[in-house]
């Protein structure tokens, strides 16, 4: 029996999602809680290796098991294993050719920014922090010429292991609300750093030091060193992952839960 797990976590104390031998993931301990409540050992694969410090609020995996369950006992049995900075959000089965990585058809991350003159004390895990005025509307304007099929070698990590630098954004949006300042990013899929870098490019033109312009010519330039340094982990989510209908998978409880009560749930919905 093959099930689809909806996972929530807050990355901050983790390396990661993928299992690392001297280090805790967020994979290592769902593979442990869902093994708990199999009663037997179980492999876990996702819809996206989020980096060390990155959060999501629906990241999806599927993993095989031989025990019969209720959705409810493994959703609840995985949770009482679960450390609080993890949660199982639902659990589906799915057909043997359901794949969470690759029969996903659409990735969305959204990056949050503090924008004020104060740092931020209850935000300063799951938000980056920027004192200096943002143009958000520039930085929105800057980020329309990423729309689209492109080769985005410039955005892309040194360490990326894809094969092709080719992706293709099917939205991108940044908005103010209040003292928030949020990017979102949709795509078919993502590079190694990819909306990390994006954020950074965009966060030059929010700023003033760069035309919007400038992010078109840094896009041609398929170069890395051309866009400027990576934005920090903590700011990152993976937001929610779209698959065909057929499959009937509730994506849009991501979009129900929120964030906890430090940042105000609408910023992110």
């Amino acid at each position: 029996m093959r099930l689809a797990v909806g996972v929530e976590y807050d990355g901050t104390a983790y390396a990661g999602w993928q299992s690392q031998p001297t280090v805790d993931s967020i994979e290592s301990q769902v593979r442990r809680a869902l093994a708990a409540v199999a009663d037997h050992a179980v492999e876990v694969t996702c819809a996206g290796r989020t980096d060390a410090g990155v959060h999501a609020l629906c990241q999806v995996a599927h993993f095989d098991a031989s025990a019969a369950r209720s959705e409810r006992a493994w959703v609840l049995g995985a949770n009482t294993q679960l450390p609080p900075d993890i949660a199982l959000l639902w659990a589906r089965p799915v057909p043997q050719s359901f794949h969470a990585r690759y029969s996903a058809t659409a990735r969305s991350y959204r990056y949050l920014i503090v924008n004020r003159p104060m740092r931020p004390a209850l935000a300063r895990l799951r938000a980056h922090f920027v004192h200096h005025p943002l143009d958000e509307q520039a930085m929105n304007f800057a980020a329309q010429f990423l729309v689209g099929e492109h080769d985005f070698t410039s955005f892309r990590s040194s360490e990326c292991q894809s094969r092709t630098p080719v992706r293709r954004i099917e939205r991108i949006s940044v908005a103010r609300q209040s003292e928030f300042v949020l990017i979102e990013v949709t795509a078919n899929a993502f590079l190694h750093h990819m909306v990390r870098n994006i954020a950074g490019v965009l966060l030059r033109v929010g700023i003033g030091e760069a035309p919007p312009g400038w992010v078109r010519e840094v896009l041609g330039e398929r170069d890395r060193t051309r866009a400027g340094v990576t934005a920090p982990a903590q700011g990152l989510y993976l937001h929610s992952v779209a698959y065909a209908p057929q499959f009937e998978l509730p994506a849009a409880v991501a979009v129900e839960t929120g964030l906890s009560s430090m940042i105000p749930p609408h910023v992110l919905v």
